[in-house]
């Protein structure tokens, strides 16, 4: 290190405060209600190299630590003191921006005509064009569809802001107003930083500012490297599953390699599914991108909690991720949903290290984000707006049972308040809260997932709900405990209007609709009848589980007494003494049971290297086609319905049939 350790702490609090004080400038000056109440933004400051020097700890989406601004700076030109570079093109900023609706800023910080660093920051626009709404759905399968793509180019020249790019944006939207008033936000926020920057250099010379970004970054590549040698050397695999591609109804795989040597991690996703024709893909560039490292990151510092958020954290960690692959696509592959594919990136490297520390890593979180968006006529134009970002829980672990109703695992974004969502969005909320008997059983209960109820009050209104997940292939259980419930979403529950949907597009909805959407619940850790009775009879209390549940799931038997329930202590040790316990290691529930005796590992690795082979444009067709051959003897509503032994052997024939014709023709 060229700084002694004190000089190195003193510099590197003052940027980390500098940096939340951007946050605070953005937020409070922000427009839009994702950004000022859900907090879908964030502030940094970057190196001279484009990685983040210093990061926010506190306020702001924690997950993008790991990005890096060089690719879209040197993509703008030459720049001088007073440039503000926008952008929010995924493949032209270097994988910066990780879909259109997600806008970038970044301002160069000059002190005496040299260069210092860059301030950074970012907020999700309510939309940026395209074909629906909000702009992001499943169903697009070219970027095109997304919105207004702005490669980097200057919005500020010179300190005179660029009145054509402005126009171009504004005109692009359906909400110009909210759009430009969170650019004029972070313009704002990059101007804190830059006031803030120079009074660090005004007290310790820009010499110690320049030394303090390679030693920070280095000091924490060291912890990082250190925290993740303790789980030891070893090569570790897991495969996890998208329900489907929103297009079609075949699942999409995810596969994962962990090698553990010494403190480095390498990821290879080597046997992940090509690119889909929908919305996602990561445009990770080939790169150990925020999106596809995020647990990693979360390890680090649970394991460090002391460690400071700052490129060093990525130091340690390469990656494999095959082009033309659902973690590295080729323009113009739609990305717009990119977040449901992170959130199974995150299970599966889980799932991977969690077999080099099963006494550290918890179980599947409820693996979902789903942005509740209502768009509604009114007589100003369209009203976009996210009603809620309803997540899951967390997984349990050894020790300890999963946080109910709420999980960071890919952005901690906070919920809205009712009462501002009734303001501005026209429905009334009637249920906002969590859902009884969706965490995984388990000696360590998984959290519970989410239940949002309401009612619509306006004409013309239409629902979108990107990032839908697990309806299928439920958050799996570790050691013995059980996965958590599936995700599900039904308008007008218990009427004779019920429908049940899984992925949507656009869904129109009428005056005085009802939408219920349960989200999925976490995988539990451990043997349920072993869990504690009197930790069962909290949760019964609670009304997270039921007294059916208790009984059916735990073994508990609850009575009614003088003072309210209590556990049967006999009934309970009876009910015990019966039960065997599940070897199984990781349970995914019965979905994934019948897909994978079907679709096993290993064969499937042989049908994704096989499509790899082939010329990019013919993989997803083979693909859909090979699937449905075997699908096609199936039941229906596999992998929901088990097929009987004798349809999964014959399936079996058809798909090793197919694959061994599949290798011939791509030889």
């Amino acid at each position: 290190m060229r700084l002694d350790p004190v000089t190195m702490e003193i510099v590197g609090n003052r940027l980390s405060a500098m940096t939340e004080e951007m946050c605070l400038t953005l937020q409070r000056t922000s427009r839009s209600l994702y950004v000022k109440e859900t907090a879908d933004f964030c502030c940094a400051f970057a190196g001279l190299d484009g990685g983040f020097v210093a990061y926010p700890r506190g306020i702001g989406v924690s997950g993008f630590v790991g990005l890096n601004v060089l690719t879209a700076v040197q993509a703008a030109g030459p720049l001088e003191p007073g440039d503000v570079i926008i952008t929010n093109d995924p493949y032209r900023s270097g994988g910066l921006a990780t879909h259109l609706t997600d806008i970038q800023l970044i301002e160069p910080y000059f002190h005496e005509g040299e260069l210092v660093g860059y301030g950074w920051a970012f907020i999700h626009c309510s939309d940026i064009g395209g074909r629906v709404p909000s702009s992001l759905s499943p169903v697009n399968d070219e970027i095109f569809q997304e919105g207004l793509q702005i490669p980097p180019v200057k919005l500020v020249r010179a300190g005179e802001p660029s009145l054509d790019v402005e126009a171009l944006i504004t005109a692009n939207s359906r909400t110009p107003e909210a759009n430009l008033g969170d650019i004029r936000a972070m313009r704002a926020a990059l101007r804190t930083g830059r006031e803030r920057l120079a009074g660090v250099v005004a007290q310790h010379g820009l010499a110690t500012v320049l030394d303090a970004q390679r030693d920070l970054v280095e000091y924490t590549a060291g912890k990082a490297r250190a925290a993740l040698a303790a789980l030891g050397d070893g090569t570790h695999r897991f495969v996890d599953y998208l329900d489907d591609d929103a297009v079609s109804s075949l699942p999409v795989r995810l596969s994962v390699t962990a090698t553990l040597r010494a403190g480095d991690l390498h990821l290879d996703f080597t046997g992940t599914d090509p690119q889909v024709a929908a919305a996602f893909n990561i445009a990770t560039l080939g790169r150990p991108h925020a999106w596809i490292t995020t647990r990693v990151l979360a390890l680090i510092c649970t394991l460090d909690p002391g460690i400071a958020l700052n490129a060093g954290l990525i130091a340690p960690i390469t990656v494999t991720t095959p082009e033309g692959s659902l973690v590295n696509p080729v323009h113009p592959a739609a990305v717009g949903v990119r977040h449901a594919s992170a959130n199974r990136v995150n299970d599966a490297i889980g799932g991977a290290l969690g077999l080099a520390a099963p006494h550290v890593l918890p179980a599947a979180s409820s693996g979902l984000v789903v942005p509740v968006v209502v768009a509604e006529q009114r007589a100003a134009g369209q009203n976009v707006q996210v009603l809620e970002p309803m997540v899951g829980g967390t997984g349990a672990r050894d020790g300890a049972d999963g946080v109910d109703g709420r999980d960071s695992g890919i952005s901690n974004l906070s919920n809205n308040p009712v009462e501002t969502v009734e303001t501005e969005i026209g429905v009334e909320i009637l249920r906002y809260g969590l859902r009884t008997d969706s965490g995984g059983a388990g000696r360590w209960r998984g959290g519970c997932g989410l239940e949002l109820t309401f009612r619509v009050r306006g004409e013309g209104s239409k629902l979108l709900a990107r990032g839908l997940e697990r309806m299928c292939f439920r958050p799996w259980g570790v050691r013995g405990g059980g996965p958590g419930a599936a995700t599900e979403l039904i308008v007008n529950p218990g009427t004779a209007r019920e429908r049940r949907h899984f992925k949507i597009d656009v869904l129109p909805l009428e005056p005085g609709d009802v939408v219920t959407l349960l989200t999925s619940g976490a995988g539990g850790y451990g043997d349920p009848y072993t869990r504690d009775p009197e930790a069962v009879l909290r949760d019964v209390e609670r009304g997270v589980v039921s007294r059916e549940a208790a009984a059916r799931a735990y073994g508990v038997v609850l009575a009614e007494g003088d003072g309210g329930l209590a556990v049967d202590d006999p009934a309970t040790a009876d009910a015990r003494r019966q039960h065997r316990p599940d070897p199984v290691a990781n349970d995914g529930g019965a979905e994934r049971r019948a897909w994978e005796s079907v679709f096993d590992t290993a064969t499937v690795d042989r049908l994704v290297a096989a499509l790899f082979r082939l010329p990019r444009p013919a993989r997803t067709p083979r693909r859909t086609a090979l699937y449905t051959s075997v699908l096609d003897g199936l039941p229906t509503g596999f992998p929901r319905t088990p097929p009987t032994p004798e349809q999964r052997d014959a399936a079996r024939r058809t798909l090793v049939q197919e694959i061994t014709e599949l290798e011939r023709m791509s030889a």
